[in-house]
């Protein structure tokens, strides 16, 4: 690692416990168990894809950890609302989960439908990766880099659909609940994902208004999110 990056190991352990820790507060005080494996498999699972994505990004893509780590200055006003409302839905995926799993017993989820909802996530983690790995100027917040001299990404997923990762995020969301066994947390889970294809259209047009080569590269590939479809 660079002397000079401020992305310390000791930095980075110490963020990935306390977001783990948030993520298990919010499964376990809910549901009033501990033995919850869905829950355990989903700490452990996002835990390691964290880690692996900090080393990934330190090592081979610096410039990209630092652009999704921190706040910028130029995010459209939409996006911080579009932000802010996923702020408040996210925890719910959690809590309802827990309610649902733990205490209540609300729904239950056939062992089937929590298998294909877990190949759903493996999928998502695959696409997010691939993007993540293709797109050295993939952002938490929507923003025309110009500090960072962005360009348009034609390669890799991107061949195919123009917002590879928030198609990820949509599979995720859907399969979340159900993974960890739980109908109800489907509910906030479609609201995130109908909030991202808000927030995919508005990006799209941002960037066929603002970068230079996109709205050609749009002509060329024509969908989204999903091929054939949008």
């Amino acid at each position: 690692m660079p002397a000079k990056s401020e992305f310390t190991m000791a930095r980075i352990i110490s963020r990935l416990f306390l977001v783990l820790g948030i993520l298990a507060a919010l499964l376990f005080l809910p549901a009033g168990r501990w033995d919850w494996p869905q829950a355990w498999i989903l700490i452990l699972s996002f835990g390691a894809f964290l880690f692996l994505y900090a080393l990934w990004g330190t090592y081979r893509d610096p410039e990209q950890f630092r652009e999704r780590s921190q706040v910028a200055q130029n995010v459209k006003v939409w996006d911080k609302l579009i932000l802010l409302v996923y702020s408040a839905l996210l925890p719910t995926v959690f809590i309802l989960a827990g309610f649902d799993v733990g205490r209540f017993r609300w729904s239950q989820v056939p062992v089937g439908v929590q298998v294909l909802a877990w190949g759903g996530l493996l999928i998502c983690v695959t696409l997010i990766f691939w993007a993540v790995r293709t797109n050295t100027y993939l952002s938490r917040q929507a923003r025309i880099q110009e500090d960072r001299g962005q360009v348009v990404v034609t390669t890799g997923p991107y061949r195919v659909i123009r917002h590879p990762m928030y198609l990820g995020i949509l599979i995720l969301f859907l399969c979340l609940g159900p993974a960890l066994g739980s109908w109800y947390a489907l509910i906030p889970g479609l609201a995130i994902d109908i909030l991202f294809i808000v927030r995919t259209a508005k990006e799209d047009k941002m960037l066929q208004d603002e970068l230079a080569g996109y709205e050609d590269y749009a002509q060329r590939v024509r969908y989204r999110l999903i091929p054939g479809v949008w």
